[in-house]
């Protein structure tokens, strides 16, 4: 019974080691080869271009920005040309610009950050929960952290006829993404946990309207677009830009129908790669022009409001890509929906460097390119990287496991059977 305990505690060291160095190489980058070496912008954009020939990317527009101007840009398309005034829908990159107009009304004075969503909130009311709704508060909702697990993703609705009202959504979306009831629940302590909620920027959509009095793309024009001249940035689809947007793929290359939604605040900007370099230019300090939100209230939305894993991956509407050594962080949001989408905003605040990357057709293009455009500038993966290669990690993990296992009962078996 000894020799079984002292071998059993021998292997279960030995996996915490090997599961414990795996964790830390795939976190540290030790094992990761991005897509080119080249950090230059021109050299940067070529192999894009390149790596486009290796899978089916339907439309992109990319920019590539180097202390704090435009550096590169570059576009492809599969059939319908693209260029920098292209609109294309953004995903849950419509998230981060949402808050932005959500930070303009606490500048304002009109919301605080720390009250319950509820105070503000006439047209709907949140499902009673096991927890105390006043913990819901505004800032939570924006940091994913008010106890919401509705899971939502939204798919949209091919008929814009189809689209639910607001109320009805928050009550249960009919065009919830699979995996979700549609439901918005209150199933966790708020201020417990990070737990991303489609479903809350929704009921932030609610609360903006309420609040300003306008509809949720008509305050956004007003308050954000219209100061920033982001001409051809709107949530609410206008057909007079039919003739500017991109085209729509599945993965296999056949073309796919626009979709139409009641969650404009989580999922359903449009805008262009000409407008989202205007908002490039809203971060930087040095840039004169009216801006809608001061720099203190824009990095409020910057500073560590959510953890997973013990890492800093959250601010209020801001992914924190990587902690940068001044104790900042690369900040943006990617967006991701079908039919295939995939965008891309990373900033690096401290040398004012960045990428904004649009797509369709794929589902992880963009992300892909500007986790390694992150990774070859920091020597760091951040966190939508370490996302995707967790696949591989636990197939490594538990390939060695196996082996380990093996080694430790045949050790064990030659010496038992060697006496």
């Amino acid at each position: 019974m000894k020799r079984f305990l002292k071998y059993t505690a021998l292997t279960v060291m030995i996996l915490i080691i090997w599961v414990a160095a795996i964790f830390i190489s795939m976190d540290k980058g030790w094992w990761h080869t991005p897509f080119t070496q080249d950090k230059m912008p021109n050299e940067f954009i070529a192999s894009v271009q390149e790596e486009l020939q290796n899978e089916f990317v339907g439309t992109m527009a990319i920019a590539l920005f180097k202390g704090g101007k435009l550096a590169e840009e570059s576009f492809y398309s599969n059939d319908k040309p693209a260029d920098r005034n292209t609109v294309f829908q953004v995903a849950s990159l419509s998230k981060f610009v949402s808050a932005i107009g959500v930070m303009k009304l606490v500048e304002d004075g009109k919301l605080n950050l720390d009250a319950p969503v509820s105070r503000y909130l006439t047209r709907w009311r949140l499902p009673h929960s096991d927890f105390d709704n006043t913990k819901v508060t505004v800032r939570r909702l924006l940091s994913h952290t008010a106890g919401l697990t509705d899971g939502l993703g939204y798919a949209g609705f091919k008929n814009p006829k189809d689209v639910q009202s607001l109320e009805a959504s928050l009550n249960k979306a009919i065009d919830a993404d699979p995996g979700s009831d549609g439901r918005i629940l209150i199933g966790v302590e708020p201020g417990s946990e990070w737990r991303y909620s489609g479903g809350g920027f929704t009921v932030l959509q609610l609360m903006v309207e309420e609040v300003s009095g306008q509809s949720f793309d008509s305050y956004m024009q007003s308050e954000i677009f219209e100061p920033l001249q982001m001409h051809s940035s709107f949530y609410q689809w206008d057909e007079n830009f039919q003739d500017r947007l991109c085209d729509f793929y599945e993965t296999d290359g056949s073309k796919a129908a626009q979709r139409y939604y009641t969650a404009q605040a989580a999922s359903a900007l449009y805008t262009s790669l000409a407008d989202l370099e205007k908002l490039f230019h809203l971060f930087d300090e040095d840039n004169v022009n009216q801006k809608p939100v001061s720099p203190e209230f824009q990095k409020l939305m910057w500073q560590v409001e959510a953890e997973t894993l013990g890492t800093p991956i959250y601010g209020l509407g801001t992914f924190l890509y990587t902690e940068l050594e001044n104790g900042g962080f690369v900040i943006g949001h990617d967006g991701k929906n079908n039919p295939p989408i995939n965008t891309a905003f990373r900033y690096n605040p401290v040398a004012k460097d960045g990428i904004i990357m649009l797509t369709t057709g794929s589902t992880n293009f963009a992300t892909r390119i500007a986790s390694d455009w992150v990774f070859l500038q920091t020597g760091k993966v951040d966190a939508l990287l370490f996302t995707m290669q967790q696949g591989k990690m636990i197939q490594i993990m538990a390939i060695g496991s196996f082996f380990i296992l093996i080694l430790v009962a045949s050790i064990a078996f030659v010496r038992r059977t060697g006496k």
